[in-house]
């Protein structure tokens, strides 16, 4: 599998199991129908667990462009590759979306409500202020990169490097979920431009009746939020080291 494939398919897994949560829980007459924040927040945790399994041997399983971006600054990758996985991100966030539209289609149809919909799709604030919610966005993602940058392989006592396979998607999984349960109740915790805005775009395109508008006064915000934060834990990482 090419690291491109590998960030694509990761990342519409993660998107498919986080937006099919997010789905199971706001939309009508659904299984998990008004199951509650905790249950969001723990699924988002798993799905990025299980998508970063399936892209890490191939691509190092950023999914995210806040981390590619942060690699890039880092000077850990090239422009073009940066480029290609941030494509990738993009791409495989739609696919993701677009499959997540098709299973839960009936509940989709069954419920009224714009916003519920749309929640299932991209992130909202819960106080609409866009300075404080920049501010939100920045800080997830600073805490989520500077805790990523300090991440360590397991060693021997003799400092053999031990790989743990899937046992190391575990730290992310744990990371995203105390972001979530701790930072993400004012604007659903976006921290990736690629999650919020490439279903963002999807929303926008499929035939959904009864759907809230693209809202580009607020788009912008889960997209440069992560930017920002991904640059200050680059820079603060250097600045200490």
């Amino acid at each position: 599998m090419t690291p491109f494939i590998a960030e694509l398919v990761g990342t519409a897994v993660m998107i498919l199991l986080g937006g099919g949560v997010v789905a199971n829980v706001v939309l009508n007459k659904t299984k998990g129908n008004d199951s509650g924040w905790i249950v969001i927040t723990t699924a988002w945790a798993l799905a990025v667990f299980v998508g970063v399994n399936i892209a890490a041997p191939y691509s190092g399983a950023h999914l995210n462009c806040a981390v590619t971006i942060a690699n890039l600054a880092l000077g850990k990758m090239d422009l073009a590759t940066s480029l290609s996985y941030i494509g990738a991100q993009f791409l495989g966030a739609m696919i993701g979306a677009t499959v997540v539209w098709l299973v839960y289609k009936s509940h989709f149809d069954a419920t009224e409500d714009p916003g519920a919909k749309q929640a299932v799709f991209c992130t909202e604030p819960a106080i609409r202020n866009l300075p404080i919610n920049l501010i939100s966005e920045v800080v997830g993602t600073f805490v989520l990169i500077f805790t990523i940058l300090h991440f360590t392989d397991a060693k021997l006592s003799d400092d053999t490097v031990v790989g743990l396979g899937s046992i190391g998607a575990i730290p992310v999984a744990f990371l995203v979920w105390v972001i979530g349960l701790s930072l993400g109740g004012t604007t659903g915790y976006a921290i990736n431009p690629a999650r919020d805005l490439g279903p963002r775009i999807i929303h926008a395109i499929l035939p959904i009746r009864n759907k809230a508008g693209f809202d580009a006064g607020y788009a912008w915000v889960p997209v440069l939020g992560p930017i920002i934060g991904a640059l200050l834990a680059v820079g603060l990482n250097l600045l200490i080291h």
